[in-house]
């Protein structure tokens, strides 16, 4: 595949000016230049989905730990309030989310509270199953006789 290795020294803008010219010219061939491209991993876009899909959601939240606090600037008093200013954010961060899933449990209580009260009362307005209840009178069936078969 010397061609592939050709058109990669020129990178992502020139597989994609490629496969636009491929369809271009005859759709069929850009249909398999572009399957080519993306499950040959040229793209990113199969293999390799990037950091955030490979994460939890802690790692979501501190990708950027290990990035920022190697990192020196070289003033070693800036480093310090950043190092300070950090600490302090990710505590900050840490109680928002505790606070965000105390909200989540105190809204689902509240609505499973509901729910319940709702059953409840329907449950005691109606104790007896409606099939039970013989408050309806027989049918008239046209001779006086009320009675259910009698003629």
């Amino acid at each position: 595949m010397e061609l592939a290795a050709r058109v990669d020294e020129y990178g992502k803008p020139a597989w994609i000016a490629l496969t636009v010219l491929a369809f271009i010219i005859f759709w069929p061939l850009g249909l398999a230049l572009l399957a080519y491209v993306i499950w040959s991993g040229r793209m990113g876009c199969s293999k390799n989905r990037g950091r955030w899909h490979n994460m939890d959601g802690a790692g979501r939240r501190n990708w950027w730990k290990s990035d920022m606090r190697r990192a020196s600037s070289g003033n070693a008093a800036f480093d310090e309030y950043r190092e300070e200013t950090l600490r302090r954010l990710e505590e900050e961060q840490d109680e928002f989310i505790a606070f965000l899933e105390r909200l989540r449990k105190a809204k689902d209580k509240a609505e499973f509270d509901q729910f319940m009260d709702e059953r409840r009362r329907n449950a005691g307005g109606s104790s007896e199953h409606p099939a039970a209840s013989n408050d309806k009178p027989a049918p008239d069936n046209g001779n006086g006789n009320e009675a259910w078969g009698r003629a």
